[in-house]
């Protein structure tokens, strides 16, 4: 049975005391794709980001475990030492930081040790390559006149370098054309080994197409409503968020009938 890398247990939380969060429980294991869906204000950054520790968001109940123990009042840099990664959907720029300089100084904070200049930039170009990143990219300031690609890229390459357990994607794919949504399920399928786990925020189906997840998990005003395979974000596609908190009881322990894909839509407990 494979151990679970973070676990939400009845989590509530308020954002300038409105309660967004209304007992939320799920779990992540290593070796899978997550997609957490839902329409606009269901609750999704908001996850995201209380995950991470942002000091804004406010846990008023339950409890946050990664690996067992509980980080539910653990600051953001310790949270990132032990393995949790945060994709923002909106990355900013840092004028007259070079790429290379910024990793560095974040491997550093996030491992706690040195690494030699010349050891870091081998790692750095290895990354890189698999990327498919030019050289030149080192050199530029953080995400200054970057395109949208560029910018997510740059997120996926921070994610490399670091090397996570648990790698969350806040609506990655927002603002993305075809071509960049496509290098985005790419690097997304490289960070996942059989000991770390993505977790991918979005209310379009169309990233999907390019990064299937394993578990689908269904947000509405605050609460998980539905989860299930693939599947369930193919029906979300089709019919949309609308009925799915109603059905969910009814569909708990039922298939629907298979599609061509042969995939059988389930809820799972």
């Amino acid at each position: 049975m494979k151990k679970t890398l973070l676990q939400i247990e009845n989590l509530h939380v308020t954002v300038d005391d409105k309660e967004i969060l209304k007992g939320i429980s799920l779990q992540i294991e290593p070796g899978k794709i997550y997609a957490l869906m839902g329409p606009n204000g269901s609750g999704k950054s908001t996850m995201s980001y209380t995950i991470a520790g942002h000091p804004k968001y406010h846990v008023t109940k339950g409890k946050i475990l990664f690996e067992g123990k509980d980080i539910t009042d653990a600051k953001p840099d310790e949270r990132a030492q032990k393995g949790l990664f945060l994709s923002f959907q909106y990355p900013k720029s840092i004028p007259g930081v070079s790429v290379a300089n910024f990793l560095r100084a974040a491997y550093k904070a996030v491992k706690k040790q040195d690494i030699r200049v010349l050891d870091f930039q081998k790692k750095l170009r290895e990354k890189m390559e698999l990327l498919h990143i030019p050289r030149e990219f080192m050199e530029r300031s953080v995400n200054e006149g970057f395109s949208g690609g560029e910018k997510k890229k740059m997120e996926m390459l921070q994610a490399m370098m670091l090397e996570p357990k648990v790698i969350i994607m806040d609506e990655t794919d927002s603002g993305l054309d075809v071509d960049a949504l496509r290098v985005v399920g790419e690097s997304a399928k490289k960070l996942l080994t059989k000991d770390t786990a993505v977790v991918l925020i979005t209310h379009y189906f169309r990233i999907l197409e390019y990064l299937t997840p394993h578990v689908v998990y269904v947000l509405k005003d605050g609460n998980v409503v539905a989860s299930g395979g693939a599947p369930l974000a193919e029906q979300i596609e089709a019919n949309g968020f609308e009925g799915l908190g109603e059905e969910a009881p009814k569909l708990k322990n039922k298939t629907l009938p298979k599609k061509k894909s042969g995939n059988p839509f389930l809820v799972l407990d």
